[in-house]
């Protein structure tokens, strides 16, 4: 066979192999961003799909060798097939790694194509530092995705008040925000956070009732927690099931053991403040504890700065400001040093009720306020006095806090010494209101 005639037959096999129907041929020159020409292997992946001139491609990957920068390869046309079959996932692998990996979106074409015209998007796969060009990329909008948005929507957001390794509450506009209170304490079903139920005592409690040889039923004022009941007439016990039955806080007496006139009687038992809302106490109708609860109570930190700082704090949440409730405020501070004075502060949230400026031959300044709640606001009282410093008492109205309330102690040195002032106790008592 002529040579020529041998030209002309591999000419007529080649367009018969790059001419078949249904494919389209990518066919482009690969640079680096040095200029020169890039080496290597493109792995093209893909899914199953159907296609309308070659039926179904099942997913599967080839492999395509670029040298001296030119690229060749036929693939069926994607455009049209439904995602994620849509595309053609292909990676970069150069130099013994792969360099990052971009998708192809692959039209229906007689004319070759550049690689430019099907790219969609590329990613960095490896640990590289770059994420390469982005090519002709089109941005996906949420709205676009069915069902995204209104998913979206259903998902709870952070507040204001958010933050980790903390016990998380949702807040009245459905947002979540972190609980806030010591460690130890218990949070409530609203939120709010107090000291956890533990047993209040009720000593020598008179029940309430008639005593007079008719009637046989007294009432306590709470009920107590399991069989801790003590009930005495005129100092004997009284055996409960047999000289009388406790139903609640009722008490019933049998028979023969009707209290008869002049008789005294005395009930101990101990009272579940877990059954309460409010910090230590109880919450129900006529059920709340008097007994002065600590909130806060602890040695405060020093400083020499010249600008106020804060040395000590105690969070007080909204179930322990009830009206009628009462806050105690007790503080010691301790100069070291003789060169400069010192600016002291008690602050009740956002309301200053103290600022004293103290004297260099203050070696200690204390003091001590009350807060009454009420249903519109509070009235703070407050006395301090140093070694030097002279008693002033005064008084300051507060707004209402109704979401709970941070007490903060603050001191500063008058200026740049090296003395310093230091919180050395301070303690926060509440007495409830009965």
């Amino acid at each position: 066979m002529g040579l020529r005639k041998k030209i002309v037959l591999a000419a007529a096999l080649c367009g018969l192999a790059w001419g078949q129907a249904g494919l389209t041929t990518i066919q482009d020159t690969l640079f680096k961003a040095d200029g020169s020409r890039f080496n290597g292997t493109l792995t093209i992946h893909w899914v199953t799909f159907d296609s309308s001139n070659n039926g179904t491609i099942v997913q599967q990957s080839k492999s395509v060798s670029v040298v001296n920068g030119n690229l060749l390869v036929q693939l069926v046309p994607n455009a049209t097939a439904p995602p994620p079959a849509n595309v053609y996932t292909v990676t970069y692998q150069s130099d013994g790694r792969e360099q990052f990996t971009e998708t192809w979106n692959v039209p229906s074409s007689a004319l070759p194509l550049k690689v430019a015209s099907v790219r969609t998007g590329t990613v960095v796969v490896t640990g590289g530092t770059n994420a390469g060009a982005a090519g002709n990329q089109t941005p996906i909008t949420e709205s676009t995705i069915i069902g995204l948005t209104a998913d979206l929507a259903q998902r709870p957001i952070k507040g204001v008040g958010y933050g980790t390794s903390r016990v998380a509450m949702v807040n009245d506009a459905g947002q979540i925000e972190t609980v806030v209170g010591d460690v130890g304490d218990c949070v409530f079903a609203d939120g709010t956070t107090g000291q956890c139920g533990q047993a209040t005592f009720a000593d020598a409690e008179t029940p309430a009732g008639t005593v007079d040889g008719t009637n046989n039923t007294l009432a306590l004022a709470n009920v107590p927690l399991g069989s801790s009941l003590m009930l005495f007439r005129n100092g004997l016990y009284l055996t409960p099931g047999f000289d009388y039955t406790l139903s609640g806080s009722t008490v019933q007496f049998v028979a023969g053991a009707t209290p008869q006139a002049g008789d005294r009687l005395t009930a101990s038992y101990r009272v579940d403040t877990s059954q309460a809302g409010n910090i230590g106490g109880l919450s129900g109708p006529g059920l709340r504890t008097a007994t002065t609860q600590v909130l806060c109570s602890a040695a405060g930190t020093a400083t020499s700065a010249t600008t106020l700082t804060t040395l000590g704090t105690c969070d007080i949440p909204a179930a322990g400001l009830q009206p009628g409730d009462r806050i105690e405020v007790r503080f010691t501070f301790a100069h070291t040093g003789t060169t400069s004075g010192m600016n002291l502060q008690l602050n009740w949230g956002g309301t200053t009720v103290m600022s004293r400026n103290a004297s260099t031959q203050d070696s200690a300044v204390t003091g001590h306020a009350e807060a009454g709640i009420t249903t519109g606001g509070t009235q703070v009282s407050v006395e301090s006095w140093g070694t030097v410093l002279p008693l002033i008492p005064g008084i300051v109205n507060a707004p209402a806090a109704t979401g709970g309330i941070t007490v903060s102690l603050k001191a500063a040195m008058a200026q740049l010494s090296s003395d310093s002032v230091a919180l050395t106790n301070y303690a926060v008592l509440r007495y409830p209101a009965n």
